[in-house]
Protein backbone atom coordinates (compact mmCIF):
# COMPACT_ATOMS: atom_id res chain seq x y z
CA UNK A 1 0.00 0.00 0.00
CA UNK A 2 1.30 3.74 -0.98
CA UNK A 3 2.07 5.73 1.72
CA UNK A 4 -0.14 8.17 2.99
CA UNK A 5 1.59 12.00 2.29
CA UNK A 6 -0.53 13.98 4.08
CA UNK A 7 -0.33 13.93 8.47
CA UNK A 8 -2.56 13.30 10.81
CA UNK A 9 -2.21 17.26 11.86
CA UNK A 10 -3.47 18.00 8.42
CA UNK A 11 -6.77 15.86 8.55
CA UNK A 12 -7.67 16.96 11.47
CA UNK A 13 -7.53 20.84 10.08
CA UNK A 14 -9.38 20.01 6.97
CA UNK A 15 -11.39 18.49 8.98
CA UNK A 16 -11.60 21.31 11.36
CA UNK A 17 -12.28 23.54 8.40
CA UNK A 18 -14.93 21.67 7.06
CA UNK A 19 -17.22 21.56 9.70
CA UNK A 20 -16.66 25.73 10.39
CA UNK A 21 -17.93 25.95 7.04
CA UNK A 22 -20.97 23.90 6.84
CA UNK A 23 -24.73 25.06 7.67
CA UNK A 24 -25.46 21.55 9.31
CA UNK A 25 -23.54 18.87 10.43
CA UNK A 26 -22.81 16.19 8.62
CA UNK A 27 -22.54 12.46 9.69
CA UNK A 28 -19.44 10.77 9.57
CA UNK A 29 -20.42 8.31 6.70
CA UNK A 30 -21.73 11.40 4.37
CA UNK A 31 -18.62 12.84 5.10
CA UNK A 32 -16.04 9.97 4.05
CA UNK A 33 -18.86 9.72 0.98
CA UNK A 34 -18.14 13.70 0.33
CA UNK A 35 -14.51 12.73 0.80
CA UNK A 36 -14.52 10.19 -1.90
CA UNK A 37 -16.49 12.34 -4.45
CA UNK A 38 -13.79 14.78 -4.03
CA UNK A 39 -10.53 12.13 -4.76
CA UNK A 40 -9.94 11.97 -1.08
CA UNK A 41 -9.35 8.37 -0.99
CA UNK A 42 -5.72 8.70 0.83
CA UNK A 43 -7.57 11.02 3.98
CA UNK A 44 -10.19 7.86 3.53
CA UNK A 45 -8.25 5.03 4.02
CA UNK A 46 -6.14 6.92 6.71
CA UNK A 47 -8.92 7.16 8.86
CA UNK A 48 -10.19 3.90 8.02
CA UNK A 49 -6.81 2.26 8.97
CA UNK A 50 -6.62 4.24 12.06
CA UNK A 51 -10.27 3.06 12.92
CA UNK A 52 -8.95 -0.62 12.18
CA UNK A 53 -6.03 -0.29 14.77
CA UNK A 54 -8.04 1.19 17.40
CA UNK A 55 -10.77 -1.76 17.00
CA UNK A 56 -8.02 -4.63 16.84
CA UNK A 57 -6.41 -2.70 20.34
CA UNK A 58 -9.92 -2.99 22.14
CA UNK A 59 -9.97 -6.24 20.89
CA UNK A 60 -6.93 -7.64 22.27
CA UNK A 61 -8.07 -5.76 25.68
CA UNK A 62 -11.06 -7.93 26.01
CA UNK A 63 -9.39 -11.25 24.62
CA UNK A 64 -6.99 -10.52 27.22
CA UNK A 65 -9.56 -10.23 30.00
CA UNK A 66 -11.90 -12.97 29.09
CA UNK A 67 -8.60 -15.07 29.46
CA UNK A 68 -8.08 -13.59 33.12
CA UNK A 69 -10.83 -14.48 34.05
CA UNK A 70 -11.21 -18.20 32.80
CA UNK A 71 -7.42 -18.86 34.60
CA UNK A 72 -8.88 -16.76 37.96
CA UNK A 73 -12.55 -18.07 38.30
CA UNK A 74 -11.29 -21.88 39.30
CA UNK A 75 -8.24 -20.52 41.32
CA UNK A 76 -11.08 -18.84 43.47
CA UNK A 77 -13.73 -21.78 43.80
CA UNK A 78 -10.65 -23.93 44.85
CA UNK A 79 -11.43 -22.84 48.56
CA UNK A 80 -14.61 -25.08 48.56
CA UNK A 81 -15.26 -29.20 47.13
CA UNK A 82 -16.82 -29.17 43.89
CA UNK A 83 -20.37 -30.24 43.54
CA UNK A 84 -20.35 -34.05 43.02
CA UNK A 85 -21.02 -34.87 39.20
CA UNK A 86 -24.97 -35.27 38.96
CA UNK A 87 -25.84 -34.59 42.66
CA UNK A 88 -25.68 -31.26 43.37
CA UNK A 89 -24.11 -31.95 47.10
CA UNK A 90 -20.08 -31.01 47.63
CA UNK A 91 -19.16 -34.30 48.62
CA UNK A 92 -19.90 -38.12 48.31
CA UNK A 93 -20.35 -39.70 51.82
CA UNK A 94 -21.03 -43.32 52.20
CA UNK A 95 -21.81 -45.05 55.69
CA UNK A 96 -21.49 -48.72 56.04
CA UNK A 97 -24.29 -49.25 58.21
CA UNK A 98 -27.72 -47.90 57.93
CA UNK A 99 -28.33 -46.97 61.43
CA UNK A 100 -24.87 -44.87 60.94
CA UNK A 101 -26.14 -43.17 57.78
CA UNK A 102 -28.81 -42.14 59.65
CA UNK A 103 -26.72 -40.98 62.42
CA UNK A 104 -24.71 -38.76 59.71
CA UNK A 105 -27.56 -37.40 57.66
CA UNK A 106 -28.56 -35.45 61.12
CA UNK A 107 -25.57 -34.03 60.98
CA UNK A 108 -24.76 -33.13 57.50
CA UNK A 109 -28.54 -32.12 57.64
CA UNK A 110 -29.51 -30.97 54.09
CA UNK A 111 -25.80 -30.33 52.96
CA UNK A 112 -24.83 -33.43 52.44
CA UNK A 113 -26.57 -36.71 51.48
CA UNK A 114 -25.62 -39.79 53.56
CA UNK A 115 -25.59 -42.70 51.17
CA UNK A 116 -25.55 -46.55 53.28
CA UNK A 117 -23.76 -49.43 52.13
CA UNK A 118 -25.33 -52.11 53.34
CA UNK A 119 -29.00 -52.88 52.32
CA UNK A 120 -31.44 -52.59 54.67
CA UNK A 121 -32.19 -55.46 57.08
CA UNK A 122 -28.80 -57.13 56.85
CA UNK A 123 -26.48 -57.95 59.21
CA UNK A 124 -23.08 -56.02 59.57
CA UNK A 125 -21.78 -59.65 60.52
CA UNK A 126 -22.89 -61.19 57.73
CA UNK A 127 -21.73 -58.69 54.79
CA UNK A 128 -19.58 -59.69 52.30
CA UNK A 129 -18.92 -56.97 49.99
CA UNK A 130 -19.69 -57.37 45.99
CA UNK A 131 -17.33 -55.94 42.91
CA UNK A 132 -20.44 -52.73 42.76
CA UNK A 133 -20.01 -52.24 47.01
CA UNK A 134 -16.38 -51.83 46.04
CA UNK A 135 -17.07 -49.58 43.30
CA UNK A 136 -19.13 -47.11 45.80
CA UNK A 137 -16.49 -47.19 48.27
CA UNK A 138 -13.93 -46.09 45.97
CA UNK A 139 -16.21 -43.51 44.54
CA UNK A 140 -16.82 -42.09 47.71
CA UNK A 141 -15.37 -38.81 49.05
CA UNK A 142 -16.21 -39.73 53.09
CA UNK A 143 -16.43 -43.03 54.21
CA UNK A 144 -18.05 -43.84 57.78
CA UNK A 145 -17.69 -46.60 59.84
CA UNK A 146 -18.31 -47.92 63.02
CA UNK A 147 -15.11 -49.54 63.31
CA UNK A 148 -13.84 -51.62 66.53
CA UNK A 149 -13.87 -54.59 64.33
CA UNK A 150 -17.84 -54.54 62.87
CA UNK A 151 -16.58 -53.68 59.48
CA UNK A 152 -13.59 -56.98 59.63
CA UNK A 153 -13.59 -56.97 55.75
CA UNK A 154 -12.84 -53.74 54.96
CA UNK A 155 -9.65 -52.99 55.09
CA UNK A 156 -9.33 -55.58 52.58
CA UNK A 157 -11.37 -53.57 50.16
CA UNK A 158 -9.55 -50.16 50.96
CA UNK A 159 -6.45 -51.92 50.11
CA UNK A 160 -7.74 -53.25 46.50
CA UNK A 161 -9.53 -49.92 46.06
CA UNK A 162 -6.56 -47.78 46.72
CA UNK A 163 -7.96 -45.56 49.16
CA UNK A 164 -5.83 -44.56 52.12
CA UNK A 165 -7.05 -42.80 55.38
CA UNK A 166 -7.16 -39.04 55.47
CA UNK A 167 -3.60 -37.50 56.11
CA UNK A 168 -1.71 -40.73 54.64
CA UNK A 169 1.37 -39.79 52.31
CA UNK A 170 3.24 -41.82 50.02
CA UNK A 171 2.25 -44.81 47.77
CA UNK A 172 -0.09 -45.13 45.06
CA UNK A 173 -3.22 -44.98 47.41
CA UNK A 174 -5.25 -42.08 47.10
CA UNK A 175 -6.82 -40.21 50.27
CA UNK A 176 -10.20 -39.42 51.26
CA UNK A 177 -11.81 -38.52 54.85
CA UNK A 178 -12.36 -42.20 56.52
CA UNK A 179 -13.99 -41.27 59.91
CA UNK A 180 -14.68 -44.11 62.41
CA UNK A 181 -17.53 -42.96 64.22
CA UNK A 182 -16.26 -45.20 67.51
CA UNK A 183 -12.83 -43.89 67.89
CA UNK A 184 -12.76 -42.70 71.69
CA UNK A 185 -14.96 -45.01 72.72
CA UNK A 186 -13.62 -47.59 75.79
CA UNK A 187 -14.55 -51.03 75.97
CA UNK A 188 -17.15 -52.55 78.39
CA UNK A 189 -15.50 -54.15 80.68
CA UNK A 190 -17.58 -57.29 80.36
CA UNK A 191 -16.72 -58.11 77.20
CA UNK A 192 -13.56 -59.33 78.03
CA UNK A 193 -10.26 -59.55 75.58
CA UNK A 194 -12.48 -59.31 72.73
CA UNK A 195 -14.23 -56.23 71.84
CA UNK A 196 -17.36 -55.36 71.53
CA UNK A 197 -18.43 -53.43 68.68
CA UNK A 198 -21.78 -52.54 69.56
CA UNK A 199 -21.76 -48.76 70.82
CA UNK A 200 -24.24 -47.82 69.49
CA UNK A 201 -27.00 -49.20 71.40
CA UNK A 202 -25.77 -47.07 74.02
CA UNK A 203 -27.39 -43.70 73.01
CA UNK A 204 -24.42 -41.49 75.33
CA UNK A 205 -22.12 -43.48 73.37
CA UNK A 206 -23.37 -42.17 70.37
CA UNK A 207 -23.19 -38.69 71.18
CA UNK A 208 -19.25 -39.46 70.66
CA UNK A 209 -20.33 -40.66 67.27
CA UNK A 210 -22.06 -37.87 66.74
CA UNK A 211 -18.86 -35.64 67.62
CA UNK A 212 -16.54 -37.77 65.65
CA UNK A 213 -18.96 -37.43 62.41
CA UNK A 214 -18.88 -34.15 62.36
CA UNK A 215 -15.19 -33.22 63.13
CA UNK A 216 -14.87 -35.50 60.13
CA UNK A 217 -17.43 -33.65 57.97
CA UNK A 218 -15.92 -30.44 58.85
CA UNK A 219 -12.55 -31.53 57.81
CA UNK A 220 -13.80 -32.41 54.44
CA UNK A 221 -15.87 -29.52 53.75
CA UNK A 222 -14.94 -26.25 55.83
CA UNK A 223 -17.47 -24.42 54.46
CA UNK A 224 -20.06 -26.29 56.31
CA UNK A 225 -18.67 -26.14 60.03
CA UNK A 226 -21.18 -23.85 60.94
CA UNK A 227 -24.16 -26.11 59.54
CA UNK A 228 -22.28 -29.54 60.98
CA UNK A 229 -21.51 -28.19 64.52
CA UNK A 230 -25.28 -26.72 64.73
CA UNK A 231 -26.64 -29.93 63.25
CA UNK A 232 -24.89 -31.65 65.97
CA UNK A 233 -26.02 -29.99 68.87
CA UNK A 234 -29.08 -30.19 68.00
CA UNK A 235 -28.81 -34.18 67.38
CA UNK A 236 -27.07 -34.75 70.77
CA UNK A 237 -29.99 -32.88 72.45
CA UNK A 238 -32.25 -35.57 71.05
CA UNK A 239 -30.26 -38.36 71.99
CA UNK A 240 -30.05 -37.65 75.33
CA UNK A 241 -33.91 -37.14 75.80
CA UNK A 242 -33.93 -40.74 74.46
CA UNK A 243 -31.72 -41.51 77.12
CA UNK A 244 -34.08 -40.38 79.82
CA UNK A 245 -37.07 -41.79 78.01
CA UNK A 246 -35.39 -45.25 77.94
CA UNK A 247 -34.59 -44.61 81.79
CA UNK A 248 -38.37 -43.93 82.22
CA UNK A 249 -40.10 -47.23 80.01
CA UNK A 250 -37.10 -49.39 81.97
CA UNK A 251 -38.27 -48.69 84.76
CA UNK A 252 -41.80 -50.44 84.42
CA UNK A 253 -39.59 -53.46 85.06
CA UNK A 254 -39.23 -54.82 88.37
CA UNK A 255 -35.06 -54.94 89.06
CA UNK A 256 -35.33 -58.60 89.23
CA UNK A 257 -36.60 -59.34 86.24
CA UNK A 258 -34.41 -57.00 83.97
CA UNK A 259 -32.70 -60.01 82.24
CA UNK A 260 -31.36 -60.46 78.84
CA UNK A 261 -30.69 -63.51 76.79
CA UNK A 262 -29.83 -62.69 73.08
CA UNK A 263 -28.78 -64.00 70.13
CA UNK A 264 -25.06 -62.79 70.54
CA UNK A 265 -23.36 -60.42 72.79
CA UNK A 266 -24.90 -57.12 71.28
CA UNK A 267 -26.70 -55.55 74.04
CA UNK A 268 -23.64 -54.98 76.35
CA UNK A 269 -23.58 -51.56 76.62
CA UNK A 270 -27.28 -51.24 76.79
CA UNK A 271 -27.26 -53.27 79.73
CA UNK A 272 -25.01 -51.92 81.52
CA UNK A 273 -26.53 -48.43 81.09
CA UNK A 274 -30.04 -49.41 81.81
CA UNK A 275 -29.43 -52.14 84.34
CA UNK A 276 -29.78 -55.41 82.91
CA UNK A 277 -27.95 -58.51 83.79
CA UNK A 278 -26.94 -60.91 80.48
CA UNK A 279 -27.67 -64.39 81.46
CA UNK A 280 -26.15 -65.86 78.37
CA UNK A 281 -26.10 -66.03 74.63
CA UNK A 282 -27.16 -68.15 72.29
CA UNK A 283 -24.09 -67.70 69.77
CA UNK A 284 -20.88 -67.15 72.14
CA UNK A 285 -19.08 -63.91 71.59
CA UNK A 286 -20.14 -60.29 69.93
CA UNK A 287 -19.93 -62.21 66.07
CA UNK A 288 -23.34 -63.34 65.06
CA UNK A 289 -21.44 -65.51 62.69
CA UNK A 290 -20.13 -68.19 65.82
CA UNK A 291 -21.63 -71.61 66.01
CA UNK A 292 -22.13 -72.45 69.66
CA UNK A 293 -21.22 -76.09 70.97
CA UNK A 294 -23.36 -78.56 72.55
CA UNK A 295 -21.99 -77.55 75.53
CA UNK A 296 -22.34 -74.50 75.56
CA UNK A 297 -25.95 -74.72 74.30
CA UNK A 298 -26.32 -76.79 77.89
CA UNK A 299 -25.02 -74.29 79.82
CA UNK A 300 -26.85 -71.49 78.50
CA UNK A 301 -30.61 -74.04 79.16
CA UNK A 302 -29.25 -74.64 82.66
CA UNK A 303 -28.20 -70.08 83.27
CA UNK A 304 -31.95 -69.56 81.73
CA UNK A 305 -33.56 -72.28 84.45
CA UNK A 306 -31.60 -71.17 87.34
CA UNK A 307 -32.10 -67.15 86.69
CA UNK A 308 -35.95 -67.28 85.72
CA UNK A 309 -35.00 -65.42 82.30
CA UNK A 310 -38.38 -65.19 80.49
CA UNK A 311 -37.42 -64.26 77.18
CA UNK A 312 -34.71 -64.43 74.61
CA UNK A 313 -34.60 -61.53 72.35
CA UNK A 314 -33.16 -61.99 68.47
CA UNK A 315 -32.32 -59.45 66.19
CA UNK A 316 -34.53 -59.58 62.80
CA UNK A 317 -32.60 -61.51 60.17
CA UNK A 318 -31.60 -63.88 63.08
CA UNK A 319 -31.70 -68.04 62.54
CA UNK A 320 -34.20 -68.62 65.28
CA UNK A 321 -33.54 -72.52 65.19
CA UNK A 322 -31.10 -72.66 68.08
CA UNK A 323 -33.41 -69.94 70.13
CA UNK A 324 -36.39 -72.30 69.58
CA UNK A 325 -34.14 -75.48 70.69
CA UNK A 326 -33.40 -73.61 73.80
CA UNK A 327 -36.82 -72.27 74.28
CA UNK A 328 -38.52 -75.81 74.04
CA UNK A 329 -36.10 -76.95 76.81
CA UNK A 330 -36.68 -74.10 79.10
CA UNK A 331 -40.42 -72.89 78.42
CA UNK A 332 -39.16 -68.95 77.92
CA UNK A 333 -40.64 -66.95 74.82
CA UNK A 334 -38.76 -66.08 71.66
CA UNK A 335 -39.00 -62.50 71.00
CA UNK A 336 -37.31 -62.20 66.84
CA UNK A 337 -37.50 -58.43 65.77
CA UNK A 338 -35.57 -56.53 67.36
CA UNK A 339 -33.77 -54.00 64.88
CA UNK A 340 -29.84 -53.95 66.11
CA UNK A 341 -28.19 -53.59 63.53
CA UNK A 342 -30.18 -52.30 61.24
CA UNK A 343 -33.32 -49.43 60.27
CA UNK A 344 -35.97 -50.26 58.70
CA UNK A 345 -37.58 -48.75 55.01
CA UNK A 346 -39.02 -45.02 56.23
CA UNK A 347 -42.71 -46.86 56.37
CA UNK A 348 -41.32 -49.22 58.72
CA UNK A 349 -41.03 -49.69 62.32
CA UNK A 350 -37.75 -48.17 62.87
CA UNK A 351 -36.85 -45.96 59.86
CA UNK A 352 -34.54 -43.49 61.76
CA UNK A 353 -31.86 -44.71 65.10
CA UNK A 354 -34.30 -42.50 67.44
CA UNK A 355 -37.28 -44.82 66.65
CA UNK A 356 -34.93 -48.43 66.30
CA UNK A 357 -34.00 -47.63 70.10
CA UNK A 358 -37.72 -46.87 71.48
CA UNK A 359 -38.74 -49.55 69.31
CA UNK A 360 -36.27 -52.07 70.86
CA UNK A 361 -36.85 -50.37 74.12
CA UNK A 362 -40.53 -51.64 73.73
CA UNK A 363 -40.46 -54.81 73.16
CA UNK A 364 -38.01 -55.35 75.54
CA UNK A 365 -40.32 -53.49 78.62
CA UNK A 366 -43.36 -55.48 77.60
CA UNK A 367 -41.24 -58.89 77.47
CA UNK A 368 -39.65 -58.36 80.62
CA UNK A 369 -42.44 -56.44 82.61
Amino acid sequence: MEKSSFSKSNVVASGEAKLRSAKQPSRPSYRLLRWAKAGKVRRCALLAATFCRLQQRVSRFWIIISLLVLFLLPACQAASPSPSAGTGFPLKVLAVESFLADIAQNVAGNRLKVDSLIPIGLDPHAFEPTPADAARIADSQVLIINGAGLESWLQKVLDNVGIAPSGATGGAAKARTVIEASTGLANRAGAGQEIDPHFWLDPNEVIQYVENIRDGLIQADPQGKELYTQNATAYITQLQALDQWILQQVDQIPPEHRLLVTNHESLGYFADRYGFKIIGTVVPGTNSEASPSARQLSQLIDAIKQSGAPAIFLETGANPKLADQVALETGVKVVTDLYTHSITEPGGKAPTYIDMMKYNTQAIVSALK
